[in-house]
C-alpha cells in the first residue's frame, strides 16, 4: 500500500539546502520513493496558515520504505543539516478512507 510523506518545513537557515536539494532525491529513489511535489509556494485557503516556507510530497511504496529512508545512512548527515537549518516535521499518511465512503479507497 502506498504512503505519502508530507515534509513540512520552516527554513531558518538556507545554507543546508542546495547540498540536501541536489543529493537527497536520489536517496528517495533508493527506497522505492519520488517526490510528487517540493514547493515554496503554498497558498493557504482555509483556517489559520501554518507557519511553513516549504511542503515537500513524496510517495512510497510502504511505512516500511518511508521509514528506510529516514534512518538510511547515506541521509544522516542531509537530515541532520535540515534539523539544524529548520524547524521541520515529517509525518507519513496512507491512502485510506477513514469514513470508508470513497470507493477507490480502502477504508481506513
Amino acid at each position: 500500500m502506498p504512503v505519502y510523506l508530507i515534509a513540512d518545513v520552516k527554513v531558518t537557515d538556507e545554507s543546508w539546502i542546495p547540498d540536501y536539494a541536489a543529493n537527497v532525491h536520489d536517496i528517495v529513489h533508493k527506497h522505492g520513493g519520488k517526490y510528487l511535489s517540493r514547493s515554496a509556494n503554498i497558498t493557504n485557503i482555509e483556517g489559520e496558515p501554518l507557519d511553513t516556507t516549504l511542503i515537500a510530497l513524496l510517495e512510497f511504496p510502504s511505512l516500511e520504505s518511508a521509514q528506510a529512508f529516514v534512518k538510511d545512512p547515506d541521509y544522516a548527515s542531509f537530515g541532520q543539516s535540515r534539523r539544524d537549518g529548520s524547524i521541520s516535521r515529517f509525518n507519513v499518511i496512507d491512502d485510506t478512507d477513514v469514513a470508508g465512503t470513497i470507493p477507490y479507497l480502502t477504508k481506513g
